[in-house]
């Protein structure tokens, strides 16, 4: 019982280092999570904007002999 936190005396230093680190994990968990919803919403907006620009793009009409520029090619 002597190395258990929770049999621990309150105010020790050890359950207090143990509580610390418990919290300090929960808190991460919880970013991590916060992040990983973030980032998927984020995926799910950029596609949806590359299918409108995908779109609108189709639409565009051009005039003959117009070049075709591919915004995608990282030169603009």
């Amino acid at each position: 019982a002597a190395g258990d936190p929770v049999s621990m005396v309150p105010g020790s230093s050890e359950r207090g280092s143990w509580c610390n680190e418990h919290m300090l994990h929960e808190r991460l968990d919880i970013i991590e999570e916060k992040v990983i919803k973030t980032v998927e919403h984020l995926e799910s907006e950029v596609k949806s904007l590359l299918n409108i620009i995908s779109e609108t793009t189709l639409n565009i009409p051009t005039v003959p002999g117009t070049p075709l520029i591919d915004v995608f090619d990282g030169q603009y």
